[in-house]
């Protein structure tokens, strides 16, 4: 089965746009709600389901490359979203504090991974360029997602010790 995908560069710039502006979007609706574990732990969970792309034979990739991408995303991309990700309790629910840097950070990252992108298709096919870049993508979701998760939690016994005292 050879899966030959010509997409006009026009798409491939076209579509992490509309990605990293769905991003932002999701964020700045998801500061107007109050958000819960399960909120910030879905996310990952759904995007899981990505792992299927390995299925198709001509996406695989050397294991090295694999953990490389995964990498990256996980200690270079997810750290400024870490950090720039805060909650606040408003009353008895926790909220995410929205933040200009994390729009500029976004709109930076998503700079960065059009310009690897280019870089990175030039060596290897479309599809492996697809997993390298899915992979990319989780490594920068799940620490970033764990973190959230964590401060969520710490917020919750932060909290929980302070109406002790």
């Amino acid at each position: 089965m050879n899966l030959s995908i010509q997409i006009s560069p026009l798409w491939s710039l076209l579509i992490p746009l509309l990605g990293g502006l769905a991003v932002i979007m999701v964020r700045v609706r998801s500061t107007r709600k109050p958000t819960t574990l399960r909120k910030i732990l879905i996310p990952p969970l759904g995007m899981a389901t990505g792992f299927l792309m390995f299925v198709v034979p001509e996406t695989h990739i050397p294991l090295l490359w694999a953990l490389c991408a995964f990498a990256v995303g996980a200690l270079l991309f997810s750290i400024p979203l870490i950090l720039t990700s805060k909650m606040e309790f408003v009353g008895e629910d926790v909220y995410l504090r929205r933040s200009k840097a994390f729009f500029f950070l976004i709109l930076i990252l998503l700079a960065i991974r059009l310009v690897l992108h280019d870089v990175v298709e030039q060596y290897v096919s479309v599809l492996q360029t697809a997993s390298l870049f899915f992979l990319l993508a989780f490594g920068m979701l799940v620490p970033w997602r764990l973190a959230m998760a964590y401060k969520f939690r710490q917020l919750h016994r932060d909290r929980a010790g302070a109406s002790l005292s």
